[in-house]
């Protein structure tokens, strides 16, 4: 499939590429996309939170008062879950929330998030994403030629330094490497934005 190349400079096509059908021209299944983003979030969460049980609260394990003659129901320890500052009855512990997902199936929920953008029309492909100077207002003004505001830019091996400097500050917009792409990115981002170097680096990473 063919694909118009823009250039950010002056908003114009500076040619064509020809995208790979294997990866940009897959059919969108929504299932795969739901189970990629669910192994990316799970992983994401530290599984810290921690509330201190019996056995772990400080506090003394002697009686709070004696068996009988007080009145009072009989009480063991002031550990226990009915007394103020007590230890908590099936709290939440430390765990690790993350799932196994294959390799495989990994590199497919990476094809159907591109080939998606690719089949709504969101996805653009630059010739390059570079600046000469780390300057915001410069970056802001070719993008807004362009009609770019919420986007995912993805580049090459390496992300030019003065294109990611002068994009930390723009609202809406991402900067990543190749080895960086990812379904969820690609997927809250309106737009998805390719260099030349991007395609050529996507298609030999995800060719088998």
């Amino acid at each position: 499939m063919k694909q118009d190349i823009l250039s950010l400079v002056d908003n114009k096509n500076v040619g064509t590429i020809e995208l790979n059908e294997s990866i940009f021209g897959l059919e969108v299944r929504a299932d795969i996309l739901h189970r990629v983003v669910n192994w990316q979030l799970a992983r994401l969460q530290t599984g810290n939170h921690k509330t201190k049980g019996r056995s772990e609260v400080a506090l003394t394990p002697a009686k709070p008062f004696k068996q009988k003659g007080s009145g009072n129901a009989r009480q063991g320890s002031r550990k226990g879950t009915q007394f103020r500052k007590g230890g908590i009855v099936f709290g939440p512990v430390v765990r690790d929330q993350s799932h196994d997902l294959t390799k495989k199936f990994r590199k497919l929920g990476l094809k159907t998030a591109l080939s998606a953008k690719a089949k709504e029309g969101n996805l653009v492909i630059v010739d390059e994403a570079k600046l000469s100077a780390p300057k915001t207002k410069d970056l802001k003004t070719k993008l807004d030629a362009c009609g770019l505001k919420n986007c995912l830019f993805i580049d090459g091996k390496e992300v030019d330094v003065n294109f990611a400097l002068a994009s930390r500050n723009l609202e809406g917009v991402d900067v990543l490497p190749t080895i960086g792409a990812n379904v969820y990115d690609i997927l809250r981002k309106d737009k998805l934005v390719l260099t030349k170097d991007a395609v050529a680096c996507l298609e030999e990473r995800l060719k088998w």
